[in-house]
């Protein structure tokens, strides 16, 4: 587990329950599962464990209309049509038209890789279920060519959800949990200085304390993110804003307040 052992980045400030979730999901060899609202980087933990231990990232990303096959293989049969009639040689050669995808390439990878699973509950109630034998076995049959795809090294597999729909029971218990809450005051600070370690401490605390007010609003329907928090406190650095002006004007509130009726509700309270 040593080499394998992830401990965060100088980009990606990652909390010590959630370094530990992480290799524990790969010290057991199973996926780890991670929750938590957007914006707080669930996706770029992917990339960080990747970068972390030197191994190449893939990404499936998920979309409602993902099949779960769209991830083992698709069989090009238009593109074997279109050979057969222009002649070209080679098109009795099945194997040729078998592309596979995500989790394909994941298993046939000479070394190993971090495989991200992008927003499972995008995709329909069925999805996650019918990845239950590729994900224990770590193979897949191709019946064209049968011929079954194992795993050369075991990925580790991390997949992402924002708890748009409830993933069944079987699911579950075959992954790793881990549920990422929005980070504290004094997290938020060290992820922000991660980006500008240069930043004026006046400026960091003022917008800071403006963003957490914004999100403890009641009537906010999008509550702003981590990544939201990042661009605002950019915009006020190159615009030369003072730390005075934040809590007063709340100069370039569209950065972080991304919806007309919030809009309103900030500033209605600003005022």
């Amino acid at each position: 587990m040593a080499e394998n052992n992830f401990t965060g980045t100088k980009e990606y400030v990652a909390s010590s329950e959630l370094m530990a979730s992480v290799n524990v999901a790969i010290a057991l060899r199973k996926p780890l599962l991670i929750k938590g609202e957007p914006g707080t980087g669930k996706t770029m933990l992917a990339e960080a464990v990747a970068r972390s231990l030197g191994k190449r990232l893939i990404i499936w990303n998920i979309k409602s209309t993902t099949k779960a096959q769209d991830g083992l293989y698709v069989y090009d049969t238009i593109q074997r049509l279109y050979d057969g009639q222009f002649g070209v040689e080679g098109v009795d050669d099945i194997s040729r038209y078998i592309k596979l995808g995500k989790l394909g390439e994941a298993f046939d990878s000479e070394e190993q890789v971090v495989l991200l699973i992008d927003e499972i509950d995008k995709a329909d109630l069925e999805f996650p279920n019918d990845l239950l034998w590729e994900l224990d076995q770590m193979e897949f049959y191709i019946h064209e060519t049968k011929r079954t795809i194992k795993a050369k090294q075991r990925p580790i597999v991390i997949i992402t959800s924002n708890a748009e729909k409830e993933l069944p029971d079987a699911f579950l218990r075959r992954c790793i949990f881990h549920y990422i809450a929005f980070p504290d005051a004094a997290l938020m600070e060290e992820i922000v200085k991660v980006h500008y370690p240069e930043i004026e401490e006046n400026l960091l605390q003022n917008a800071m304390t403006a963003f957490y007010d914004i999100r403890a609003m009641r009537d906010i329907r999008k509550k702003p993110s981590t990544s939201e928090l990042i661009d605002w406190v950019n915009a006020l650095q190159i615009g030369g804003i003072s730390a005075e002006r934040i809590q007063t004007e709340l100069p370039f509130i569209g950065v972080v307040v991304k919806k007309d009726e919030d809009l309103q509700a900030v500033l209605h309270r600003a005022d």
